[in-house]
């Protein structure tokens, strides 16, 4: 009866002796992506699809990263997650891209590139905001910018900074023209 009661008692303190702070709730505020919206760069005031486009990332070895939640689709504007252990973060923006014959994207190393990529090199400042003992640690960017890196066959006509803090999503910080 004794060791039954201990039992009980311990079970009860494991139970009640978690905080609220010990579970991070999903609609705890995380790390916000990078959003890009795309215009018409002959009417600049109306949004425009990017045929086929898919982003991925490239890391300081060179190679390509791709998101999780990034697919290929036809689309006016995209939510893109930015290195948060760096202050820059290489993105490759490709219009028209394909997927091969496995269903995986074709990210050119066999040297067939089939599409457009245009890469932006994306620099910010990073602050992380302390959130909860279970949620850890959020970034968010301030002082945005980007830069296209010019090819001969740039679809990227001109990318603008519409709000150079990143803090939520819930409006564009980049504007891409084509």
């Amino acid at each position: 009866m004794k060791k039954t009661s201990i039992l009980i008692l311990l079970i009860l303190l494991a139970v009640f002796a978690c905080e609220k702070d010990d579970i991070c709730s999903e609609a705890t505020a995380t790390t916000p992506q990078l959003v890009v919206r795309f215009y018409d760069a002959l009417i600049p005031e109306d949004t425009k699809s990017v045929s086929g486009l898919f982003v991925y990332g490239i890391n300081d070895a060179n190679e390509a990263v791709f998101f999780k939640n990034i697919t290929v689709g036809t689309k006016d504007s995209i939510a893109i997650p930015l290195r948060t252990d760096s202050d820059m973060t290489k993105l490759v923006f490709h219009s028209d891209f394909s997927i091969d014959d496995n269903g995986t994207p074709d990210d050119g190393s066999d040297d067939i590139v089939l599409g457009n990529p245009d890469t932006v090199d994306v620099n910010y400042a990073r602050d992380d905001i302390y959130v909860s003992r279970a949620c850890g640690y959020k970034a968010t960017f301030t002082n945005l910018g980007a830069v296209l890196t010019l090819d001969t066959d740039n679809w990227t006509t001109q990318i603008t900074i519409e709000n150079n803090t990143i803090d939520n999503e819930n409006a564009a910080h980049i504007n891409i023209y084509h």
